[in-house]
């Protein structure tokens, strides 16, 4: 993304403003202008041992698209507050990137779907399960059926990569080399891609769900 030259507080309210309410080309304007400062803040937390796995162009595509998606429910509060807010998600974003290349490392069963070869219902409710939308194991005999419904239909509702990354990742068990290979991307993006998915998914989940309770994620 080009960078632009510095934005007045009056046209960057307007541009807040603009974006907030669905004018894209607004919220394009403030990512030109914002997002390189965000890149460069984030060069400095990326450790060398992590170069190569992850880089801050993977971080800011992310946290881009999460900008759009998520820009309706910013709430501004002032000249720099959209700064703020920007800088939150790409951090939030580094954040799931290195949990996810730490843990890699020392791989927990319990962070994985066991699923076999063809993903069937079991590992739909599993996924449910293990996204933290049920204070309490539904039935497994209904949930089997309308669960996995649920999920598929929430799955449609996501952009693409996240999409893609949960049925390749979590349904059908493939390692995250493995996705971010077919991906076309770093294994840090792929972590932070199946963050952001997750929080998706269980908050749709947990609003379409009768058998599932909104955590209030």
């Amino acid at each position: 993304m080009t960078q632009m030259r510095p934005m007045d507080s009056e046209r960057e309210a307007a541009c807040v403003q603009g974006a907030v309410a669905g004018d894209e080309e607004a919220l394009s304007e403030l990512l030109a202008v914002f997002g390189p400062e965000v890149r460069e803040r984030l060069k400095s937390k990326i450790g060398p041992q992590w170069r190569g796995t992850l880089d801050e162009d993977d971080v800011m595509q992310v946290t881009y698209l999460e900008a759009f998606l998520r820009i309706n429910q910013f709430k501004p509060r002032g000249a720099g507050s959209f700064m703020a807010w920007l800088s939150q998600v790409a951090e939030n974003n580094l954040r799931d990137a290195l949990r996810g290349l730490q843990a890699a490392k020392r791989p927990n069963p319990r962070d994985r779907v066991q699923v076999t070869p063809k993903p069937g219902e079991d590992s739909y409710i599993a996924l449910v399960e293990m996204l933290g939308t049920t204070e309490a194991t539904p039935s497994r005999a209904a949930a089997k059926t309308e669960g996995a419904a649920l999920l598929e239909h929430a799955l449609g509702t996501l952009p693409p990569d996240y999409e893609r990354v949960v049925r390749l990742y979590d349904l059908e068990g493939q390692s995250a080399a493995d996705v971010a290979a077919q991906l076309g991307r770093t294994q840090g993006a792929i972590y932070m891609l199946r963050a952001r998915a997750h929080q998706r998914l269980a908050d749709a989940l947990g609003s379409q769900s009768r058998f599932f309770s909104d955590p209030g994620r």
